[in-house]
């Protein structure tokens, strides 16, 4: 039976422990041997205070229970979602509340296979503020340029590639447009970091 984090257990994690915590929670997932918790009594003590471990941006994508994925419970992480999983002023401010104010260890940017976003974003959909919210995507594609293969939503492979690119330049991006994060992650206080999910499999793939 697992608890709601205290902030003296938060205080002694390690980025490195959060990393861990969230592959073996993966492993768990996969294997279907997840934790047991008690939900009612998980926000009753939640209610007093938040400690989470790490903060993720994710997709909005429905087929993605970021908790469930990681198996976490309630107060475990924060989670930030938008189509495409990028980052924009808005999510690096809640991402330098969650670490900064909030004492989040890990910061994780979480794309997944089969991202209808990169594809919209690759074969240039225009409908509405879709059209100018894919333009955040357009620097993983731009990346590409030397893609030697078809460059459309229908390709799978150029598909996969423009989705890891754009995860890559969000971390990268993150660092950039956010002294305050970059600054924690230099001294040791967190990580940043990338991963892919498979809709497939419910794997996830941690990026280098």
């Amino acid at each position: 039976m697992e608890q709601v984090l205290t902030q003296e257990q938060q205080a002694a994690l390690t980025p490195e422990d959060v990393l861990t915590a969230l592959k073996k929670g993966n492993n768990r997932f996969l294997s279907g041997d997840i934790t047991h918790r008690d939900h009612s009594s998980q926000v009753r003590h939640a209610a007093l205070g938040q400690f989470p471990k790490a903060v993720i941006l994710s997709c909005v994508d429905s087929r993605i229970p970021v908790e469930d994925v990681f198996d976490r419970g309630i107060g475990d992480i924060f989670v930030a979602r938008v189509a495409g999983n990028f980052e924009n002023t808005d999510i690096l401010g809640s991402m330098e509340f969650a670490t900064k104010v909030s004492g989040a260890k890990l910061v994780l940017v979480l794309g997944h296979k089969d991202c209808g976003a990169v594809k919209a974003a690759i074969d240039g959909a225009e409908l509405g503020n879709i059209t100018e919210m894919l333009t955040n995507i357009q620097p993983a594609i731009d990346a590409l340029a030397d893609y030697d293969g078809e460059k459309t939503g229908a390709n799978k492979d150029f598909v996969d590639k423009v989705t890891e690119q754009n995860v890559l330049l969000t971390v990268k991006d993150i660092r950039k447009s956010s002294p305050i994060m970059k600054d924690m992650e230099d001294k040791g206080q967190i990580m940043i970091v990338g991963a892919l999910y498979d809709m497939n499999t419910g794997a996830i793939q941690f990026l280098d």
